[in-house]
């Protein structure tokens, strides 16, 4: 791939925000709701159900039109930063910074997918009443089907990993038309008549994402509300869409990876006791848990190295809008497969390592590290990487980009 740009600086946020933020940059405040988070993140992993204090506390911060251009009122972060505020946020509860970063997935969806008066309007009003946005859009379940009813559809089905759908304001959605069979997507209100969001998420990991299931009940959407000029897949430039999704999950699993990291070495430093046969009077001089800490430090920082480089990429693609090419799409795959690829399993191997360094007090269960791990493996479970192994094969070989599609 070609060099690419550096990422542009954060654009000044309006009036109407910057209050909001009162002056500090966005990193800094995703610094201070994560050091709050960090606080309650294991007692909550217990609890599982929805972080409704949490994501309060995000819609107050002014974060959550982060992504959002300033002329629409929002405060025109690149990806860069964006993705960046999202590890910080992974860092101290990856179920917090999953639902925040499905959050601006839907957002951009409606840049990608919609009309300039569809997203101009929803951005708006996204700042100005600081909606949380909820994924209802899966396409691997089929099973909602769009009516025809004259001059509206009516979508009736259900919807699995509803990401974020509890406690959102708005909701993208997705069904097959009953008679066609085209694939398509909505943005409607998430209380509107007919829409059952059950509380039904009881994973091992991720347990505050309420990733559970939707049901449509004969739900009306209007024409206007699908997401059908230009539509998915309709140019490369809406074939970012996936491309933005697998970026947002690396930066989470690097997210976890670094907080496993962190825990590790606190009860290394503070709890472990040196092993009789190893002669050194502390922990943190045993050649063996030396070693294991520079295996984990390389991983990291390899990981941290591909995530940037493929978010510089994701602004550079995204600042070329409508001309982007498919060879430049194709690229920008690869860099975000390959950063997926490390940060997941460098992640892995660091949440499964992490006690043997840490020791057995490590693995009191008030402290519920594990959660690291669960979380981890819950999420790499997205899509598998074997797949994405296979698409980095492809191009080192046949020069073959990975064919888009809403996992690639």
């Amino acid at each position: 791939m070609a060099s690419l740009p550096l990422p542009l600086p954060l654009a000044e946020a309006p009036d109407d925000v910057r209050p909001v933020l009162q002056g500090e940059s966005p990193l800094h405040v995703a610094h201070g709701l994560a050091e709050r988070f960090a606080q309650t993140a294991a007692e909550r992993d217990a609890r599982g159900g929805t972080p409704k204090a949490e994501r309060d506390a995000l819609r107050a911060s002014g974060l959550l039109a982060l992504s959002i251009p300033t002329v629409h009122g929002g405060l025109g972060a690149n990806w860069r930063t964006t993705l960046d505020v999202v590890r910080v946020l992974a860092c101290a509860d990856s179920s917090l910074a999953h639902v925040f970063g499905f959050h601006h997935l839907m957002l951009a969806t409606v840049r990608l997918f919609g009309s300039p008066e569809q997203w101009h309007a929803l951005f708006e009003q996204t700042s100005r009443h600081r909606w949380f946005w909820g994924n209802a859009l899966n396409p691997l379940d089929e099973r909602t089907l769009a009516h025809p009813r004259g001059g509206w559809l009516e979508f009736s089905g259900q919807k699995s990993f509803c990401s974020g759908a509890l406690d959102s304001e708005m909701l993208i959605v997705s069904a097959r038309h009953a008679e066609t069979r085209a694939f398509l997507v909505a943005a409607i209100p998430t209380q509107r008549s007919g829409i059952s969001i059950a509380q039904d998420w009881n994973n091992f990991g991720q347990r505050q994402t309420d990733s559970g299931s939707l049901t449509f009940e004969q739900v009306r959407v209007e024409h206007h509300e699908l997401l059908s000029d230009p539509g998915p897949f309709s140019s490369p430039f809406a074939g970012l869409r996936p491309l933005i999704a697998q970026l947002i999950l690396t930066n989470i699993y690097l997210g976890i990876g670094e907080a496993a990291f962190d825990d590790a070495r606190h009860y290394t430093l503070s709890e472990a006791r040196p092993w009789p046969a190893s002669n050194v009077a502390r922990t943190g001089e045993d050649p063996y848990i030396l070693s294991q800490y520079g295996e984990f430090w390389l991983g990291l920082e390899a990981a941290r190295a591909l995530a940037d480089k493929a978010a510089v990429g994701l602004d550079h693609a995204w600042s070329r809008g409508t001309r982007l090419t498919a060879t430049e799409r194709g690229a920008l795959a690869l860099a975000i497969a390959s950063a997926k690829i490390a940060a997941a399993q460098t992640g892995l191997d660091i949440c499964t390592r992490m006690f043997d360094v840490a020791g057995a007090r490590a693995t009191h269960g008030e402290l519920r590290l594990d959660r690291h791990w669960r979380n981890l493996r819950t999420h790499t479970l997205h899509d598998p990487l074997a797949y994405k192994i296979r698409e980095i094969g492809e191009w080192a070989l046949n020069r073959t980009y990975p064919t888009p599609s809403f996992y690639s």
